[in-house]
């Protein structure tokens, strides 16, 4: 399994998103901290999540980091979050 569909299976399995998008973006950092040949390092998500409701912006990614906790650890450089309410998914557009 890839680490996008590892990153995918893990949020979906521990927020339940609504919506769920993610960005590969280690390309864009070749050369720089953490990249890797193979690639997959560096991710861009966006998830829309009901748990996500009345929380602040750093408890929101708090539980994003939580549910990629393992691969944060080793296989993931950076992961760049926009993390939304179901109500707020229109900013993501």
């Amino acid at each position: 399994m890839s680490v996008a569909e590892a990153l995918r299976q893990q949020l979906q399995d521990r927020l339940d998103p609504q919506r769920l998008e993610i960005i590969d973006e280690s390309a864009r950092h070749q050369g720089h901290a953490g990249w890797r040949e193979r690639g997959e390092t560096h991710f861009r998500v966006l998830v829309v999540a009901g748990c996500f409701a009345g929380r602040s912006r750093v408890d929101r990614q708090r539980l994003v980091h939580d549910a990629a906790a393992d691969l944060l650890r080793d296989q993931i450089h950076a992961l760049s979050i926009t993390a939304l309410a179901p109500g707020e998914a229109d900013r993501a557009s």
